[in-house]
């Protein structure tokens, strides 16, 4: 008989962080939108059962220096799952591009070296309208989702190690 390992804990797609440590990396740079993704991570780990006193907050100056701050969080072994955020907005130059790919790569990069999850929960929008739309806290909050698949990912991963 196979094995299906869903991503969610049950069949209604409930998922449960109790216990779960998470550590959140955050962007400074366009503060404006990171500090709104922040609060709907915060509240969407909250909603499914992460204590406050089991999350960790640490800035960053921007985008780019997330990758480094995860990694740091990944091996400290203080941690089940790295949330990092942040907001990169293209502007006229191709320093978007680098930026934001180099934070993309990066982070994948420390998933996959230390095998713990680290939930890009980077905006990569066209202008400040869009960024506002994914941040918004009453609606699509990105931060929200971050945190969902953080406690997706640390139970997934739990469950494939002890073969359930």
């Amino acid at each position: 008989m196979s094995t299906n390992f869903r991503a969610s804990t049950d069949l209604t797609g409930e998922v449960d962080g109790a216990g779960m440590r998470i550590a959140i990396v955050c962007g400074r740079f366009n503060d404006l939108i990171t500090t709104r993704l922040l609060d709907g991570t915060l509240a969407g780990l909250g909603l499914h059962g992460v204590s406050e006193d089991d999350v960790t907050v640490a800035w960053v100056p921007g985008a780019y220096e997330l990758p480094l701050a995860a990694r740091a969080f990944a091996t400290s072994g203080r941690c089940d799952a790295v949330i990092a955020l942040g907001a990169v907005i293209r502007g006229d130059t191709p320093h978007f591009d680098y930026v934001a790919g180099g934070c993309a790569n990066g982070l994948q990069q420390v998933a996959l070296d230390t095998g713990l999850p680290v939930v890009f929960g980077v905006l990569t929008t066209e202008d400040l309208d869009q960024a506002l739309v994914r941040s918004e806290p009453e609606g699509d909050n990105k931060g929200e989702e971050a945190a969902r698949t953080a406690i997706e990912m640390v139970d997934l991963l739990r469950r494939v190690a002890a073969g359930s």
